[in-house]
């Protein structure tokens, strides 16, 4: 998957926006980099954190959109900063992805998540703050790669169970959910197959109460 591609498909890809009526909105950002002979992107590990219905799991940086922000993608690029140290505004704005609805059993309220997609050719450092635990940076082709899928088990949700991707060198770092969702959809206006097949799963990973 070559970035050229990757800006012809998604810079011009019109997205899906869903309703914010009676939704929070939250904003994210798929980055981008070099990563030798093929492209990275950027992944958080969560601070486990009481209170936090994502607590310790894999994500893009992002959060809520406030109202001092002049847009979602404002937003994103915030979080970006507050979370990770990576100026995105000195990054190439590649596209934005299909809004993502999100919901969790400790919210009443719905939320819309937005994403949007980033280059970051610069080099710029990464500087985790307190609300992330660690910062994997991933080849886009882990997400072809059969042999990496994973059940996780959420005790958010007892006795489901949700396909994922491993990342990562850590046995718990797995990538499912929302973040799963905005991964395939990347893929899918990308012109490529998700190749993460829950047909050649792996033993399933409890997540941590």
């Amino acid at each position: 998957m070559r970035i050229d591609e990757i800006r012809a498909r998604v810079g011009t890809h019109r997205p899906a926006l869903l309703d914010l009526r009676d939704n929070r909105h939250g904003a994210v950002a798929m980055i981008l980099r070099p990563g030798g002979a093929e492209l990275e992107v950027l992944f958080i590990e969560r601070t486990r954190c009481d209170g936090d219905p994502w607590s310790g799991q894999m994500a893009f940086p992002g959060g809520m959109v406030e109202a001092y922000d002049a847009s979602a993608r404002a937003a994103s690029q915030r979080e970006t900063l507050e979370e990770v140290g990576i100026d995105l505004t000195e990054a190439e704005f590649v596209g934005r992805l299909d809004d993502v609805q999100a919901r969790h059993r400790a919210h009443q309220r719905g939320i819309v998540v937005s994403g949007f997609v980033f280059f970051e050719e610069n080099g710029q450092r990464t500087a985790a703050n307190y609300e992330v635990a660690d910062i994997v940076w991933e080849p886009l082709t882990t997400f072809m790669d059969a042999g990496r899928f994973a059940f996780v088990e959420s005790p958010a949700a007892p006795g489901e169970r949700f396909p994922g991707i491993r990342v990562g060198h850590c046995e718990h770092q797995i990538v499912w959910g929302l973040t799963r969702r905005f991964i395939i959809n990347f893929f899918e206006i990308a012109g490529h197959t998700f190749g993460v097949d829950p047909a050649h799963s792996q033993p399933i990973v409890k997540e941590s109460d």
